[in-house]
């Protein structure tokens, strides 16, 4: 059986992902901010583990990672924010300090919570690390608009790079996925697909990765594109 723990599980794409996962017969550990949400997740999905930390909070990661005992099989980094409002995040205007909290979020964080279950993911059946990017952190789009979350995004596929390479000897597969424009809080309402075609598309995405995948970018539809 799988053993899969998710980031920023109670909405979105992190939610379809714990569910349909669930359906799959895995064990699914989901993660969320607060001990509120992790009272409603709970709630929605009794067959799940539902862990409580920020994930801007090394120690807190720390203190539940330590809790753990048994292998993981895949780790999806999920949790991840949009940054501040659009009109605020251009190369004329700049919140420099949600800047610095994107950056943080969806950067470091990432990072911090992949060296922490780094041991037990060694110990996984196939161990996969997945970092939910975005195709807007790809190099070759020159796009300046959300520039603070763009600009995460390729640290994140840079981060993945270089995780990438020094898991392969431990036989970990890493990558990048581009998750769609998702009908999402942060997608809205007129983006591509819906939260469960998303899911779906990185639940098989994620159920096909060997070590041969390991350092590429893929789209949930399975397309492999470039960094």
């Amino acid at each position: 059986m799988t053993t899969i723990l998710i980031t920023g599980a109670g909405r979105g794409i992190g939610f379809e992902i714990a569910r349909q996962a669930i359906d799959k017969g895995w064990t699914v550990i989901g993660s969320v901010r607060s001990a509120e949400a992790q009272r409603e997740l709970a709630q929605k999905l009794p067959q799940m583990a539902v862990i409580n930390f920020d994930v801007t909070d090394h120690s807190a990661i720390e203190k539940v990672a330590n809790a753990f005992h048994s292998p993981i099989d895949v780790l999806v980094n999920n949790a991840g924010i949009l940054g501040p409002d659009r009109d605020r995040q251009t190369t004329s205007d700049m919140d420099f300090e949600g800047f610095a909290k994107v950056l943080e979020t969806n950067v470091l964080s990432p990072l911090k919570i992949a060296q922490v279950f780094m041991p037990l993911l060694k110990q996984g059946n196939n161990p996969r690390l997945i970092n939910i990017s975005s195709k807007m952190g790809r190099m070759e789009f020159s796009t300046s608009d959300i520039l603070a979350y763009r600009a995460s995004k390729a640290a994140l596929n840079k981060v993945t790079q270089g995780l990438a390479t020094d898991l392969r000897k431990d036989g970990v597969t890493c990558i990048a996925m581009h998750p769609g424009w998702v009908q999402s809080d942060m997608g809205g309402a007129e983006a591509d697909i819906t939260t469960e075609q998303s899911a779906f598309g990185i639940l098989e995405v994620i159920q096909s990765l060997t070590i041969d995948d390991t350092c590429k970018f893929i789209d949930w539809d399975g397309t492999a594109r470039t960094w």
